[in-house]
């Protein structure tokens, strides 16, 4: 992978970050929370792609218009699409943490579904088999609110810090996933952005505007063929 030394820094980082976010968010109250995470009402004349994630979906240290479910709405609508995108990522969200609240953000008909979870359990150490569990549940959940859904899984990847072995058999959970419930996938979210300075904020971790523009083509390459008729 590019940049590995760089970018083992970077992902290291990205846990301590979210495991401050998910301090802070503990230390709210409901009625902040909910404030939010509030998913805004939709046009029933438009179809809805999901953008379900962590930090780097819910474009932390940036303007909500700068992530790159924003940008990806700029797009649709240069193009005409009638597509409304929701942003429900979560700053430390795991793949436990993304279980226990899928079922609030499908309150709602949606269209297209990116599953974006799973590097803050590898960097944790979180057992493989748990982290495929979630994502496995995650996705059955949604196909069962609606099997037409269209769901695209962003594949991830973790530095060598937990061994090799650990460290090839988590990147693997996102292929495999994908074949067993014949998914399109995103290889990997952060290529050409992981490890390089000038796309990262000033903490080396989350991507500048420029960096989330990148995330946006990769996730665009993949999402483009997805989109319904």
């Amino acid at each position: 992978m590019r940049n590995m030394p760089i970018l083992t820094i970077f992902l290291s980082f990205l846990l301590l970050t979210s495991c401050g976010e998910s301090a802070k968010k503990e230390e709210k109250g409901p009625a902040e929370e909910t404030a939010e995470t509030d998913l805004p009402q939709k046009n029933e004349e438009e179809k809805t792609i999901l953008f379900f994630g962590t930090s780097l979906t819910a474009g932390l240290g940036l303007e909500p218009e700068q992530a790159y479910p924003a940008v990806i709405q700029q797009k649709l609508d240069s193009l005409g699409l009638d597509y409304e995108v929701v942003n429900a990522g979560l700053s430390g969200e795991t793949t436990a943490s993304g279980r226990n609240r899928i079922n609030w953000v499908l309150n709602q008909n949606v269209d297209v579904f990116v599953l974006e979870l799973g590097a803050n359990d590898g960097l944790r150490g979180v057992p493989l088999e748990e982290t495929r569990k979630n994502l496995r549940e995650i996705i059955e959940i949604v196909r069962e609110k609606n099997p037409d859904t269209r769901i695209i899984l962003a594949g991830m990847q973790i530095p060598p810090n937990m061994g090799e072995e650990y460290t090839s058999e988590f990147r693997n959970i996102f292929p495999e996933l994908a074949e067993e419930y014949d998914l399109e996938m995103i290889p990997f979210l952060l290529e050409d952005v992981a490890g390089i300075p000038n796309l990262n904020q000033q903490d080396g971790i989350h991507p500048t505007a420029e960096g989330q523009k990148i995330m946006a083509e990769n996730v665009w390459e993949v999402l483009e063929s997805e989109l319904p008729e």
